[in-house]
């Protein structure tokens, strides 16, 4: 008798399944847990359904014979996955006994097979967490339904981001985890252009940064093969995460020998990149010791950063790795513009070197974990007049050296998500071409100061105001009052609070009326 054709598995969100998947392990693990036991079985899930999809192709494109030949993934950045490694393997033995380690198999023989995810995988940890078979199936159930096909965002991230926001914030926040939404990585990216060179992420995180500029590569008709990305990230999962991230798109990188600090031990001593993207950790303190790293190399012909605060030892970094002619993009809270002492110096520093481009103040509510308003500081060292060949076109460019640009996107950005704030790729285009625009030759022409949005600041101006890069010390802002008709405001005001007094002696009159109807008489 043949077999009746199953039902259609029903897709859900990939937020409400991640949701379900966390009420699974109530009372399991940890909450900080959940999602480091979600990430890799979705990670393996995600892996396999590409999997499936390429060996159909080979099926149907060159016979079955070809279907377990390694290298007809491998050519297109698909991983082989061993038949006990497969989704479909682990959902077909969920409700056995040893799931756990069945699990903890398939993990190892992906990883063994695939040198690109040399250390990304757990090593024997769903066995050492002892999670009850009935709830680990029903977590496998629920991530067996989550749509794995999102091609453009950097779903690994996405989905970190998700459990930080859901259940460890406080973790989170303490240490900057903060996921760097897909729109203001592409505005860094569209601003700095990393087409050709070396790509560095001192604090790469899930490797975010890296996927998005090379989908701006690929939009741009670039050579991704041009570009050379360096990282380096602190968290030992999140490290691992970011291999993960960046072998399942076949990106390749060199995020250094282990996770490790940046500051203490810095993986990529002698490096120098001609493109650096960054979202270091906010507001960081205690980030070295009272005598630690007082000689180091990064703050040469600088002061040194103060340990209150590790903004500006961050800023130094960057510094210290970029090339001849290198840009840097990167995003830092709104403090580090205008905090006095050792900061004020090291800033008064960075503009009389000519190093500070551009500083853009962003909307509101962009981050899932945070609302804190950032700004993003774009740092060139060379801007000077040249001409430049740039994926395949010339750019000319003026000498900005005397000059900083400010610009303010706070009346920028749509809703997303009932919450948030996304810039548009609208948003994003007005700006970055308003930055190129600003660069180049025939600026006079192509560029101009608008109010409440953008001013080109001479170094004498910043001079002045004391070497403050706050936007709005810059920036014009309309003074809206100057144009209000006092007697009409007065009039309609004078209408509203008739109506608002009138409403009000009516519910007092009901409720004394009620009052008195059960016996309750009130006597004003």
């Amino acid at each position: 008798m043949a077999r009746a054709a199953s039902a259609p598995k029903k897709e859900i969100s990939m937020e409400e399944a991640l949701w379900k998947s966390a009420d699974k392990l109530r009372g399991s693990v940890e909450p900080a847990e959940y999602k480091h036991v979600v990430l890799s079985l979705f990670f393996l899930k995600f892996a396999s359904d590409k999997f499936e999809a390429q060996r159909k192709a080979i099926s149907e494109k060159y016979g079955e014979k070809f279907v377990d030949n390694v290298a007809f993934y491998t050519k297109d950045n698909v991983f082989f996955l061993p038949e006990i490694s497969r989704w479909s393997f682990i959902m077909e033995n969920a409700k056995q006994d040893d799931i756990a380690l069945k699990i903890d198999t398939a993990l190892y023989t992906f990883e063994k097979a695939n040198p690109a995810l040399k250390g990304a995988l757990p090593d024997n940890y769903y066995s050492r967490l002892h999670i009850d078979t009935a709830k680990l199936a029903s977590l496998l159930d629920e991530i067996d339904k989550i749509n794995t096909g999102d091609k453009e965002n950097d779903i690994i991230g996405r989905v970190y981001e998700y459990f930080l926001s859901k259940f460890a914030l406080a973790e989170g926040k303490g240490k900057g985890e903060f996921y760097t939404p897909k729109c203001i990585v592409n505005l860094i990216a569209e601003m700095i252009e990393p087409y050709d060179g070396i790509l560095y992420d001192p604090c790469c995180g899930s490797g975010g940064m890296f996927v998005q500029s090379m989908k701006f590569v690929e939009a741009h008709h670039g050579n991704k093969k041009k570009v050379s990305i360096y990282g380096q990230e602190y968290t030992n999962t999140t490290y691992k995460l970011c291999k993960m991230n960046l072998a399942i798109r076949g990106i390749s990188a060199n995020l250094g020998e282990m996770a490790a600090n940046t500051f203490t031990n810095d993986q990529h001593k002698d490096l120098k990149a001609d493109y650096i993207m960054a979202n270091p950790p906010f507001n960081q303190k205690e980030w070295r010791g009272d005598n630690e790293l007082i000689d180091d190399p990064r703050w040469d012909g600088y002061e040194v950063p103060p340990t209150s605060n590790a903004n500006y030892g961050w800023i130094l970094n960057i510094v210290s790795k970029l090339s001849q002619n290198g840009v840097a993009g990167f995003l830092l809270a709104n403090g580090a513009l205008s905090d006095d002492g050792t900061e004020l110096k090291i800033r008064r520093q960075l503009i009389e070197n000519n190093l500070v481009e551009a500083i853009i103040i962003l909307p509101r509510n962009l981050f899932y974990t945070t609302d804190i308003s950032v700004t993003l500081w774009i740092l060139n060292k060379n801007k000077k007049a040249r001409v430049v060949e740039q994926n395949g076109k010339l750019k000319r460019y003026r000498n900005r050296e005397d000059e900083i640009l400010f610009m303010d996107l706070r009346q920028m950005g749509s809703p997303y998500e009932k919450k948030y704030i996304e810039l548009t790729e609208e948003d994003r285009a007005k700006v970055t071409s308003v930055y190129h625009n600003w660069q180049q030759e025939g600026y006079e022409e192509t560029y101009e100061n608008v109010p409440e949005f953008c001013y080109s600041a001479s170094f004498d101006e910043v001079k002045e105001k004391g070497f403050t890069l706050v936007p709005s010390r810059y920036i014009e802002f309309v003074n809206r009052d100057e144009n209000i008709d006092f007697d009409t405001k007065m009039k309609s005001l004078q209408g509203e609070l008739k109506e608002l007094l009138a409403q009000e002696e009516k519910s007092k009159s009901d409720l004394l009326a009620v009052f008195k109807e059960l016996g309750y008489e009130i006597e004003l």
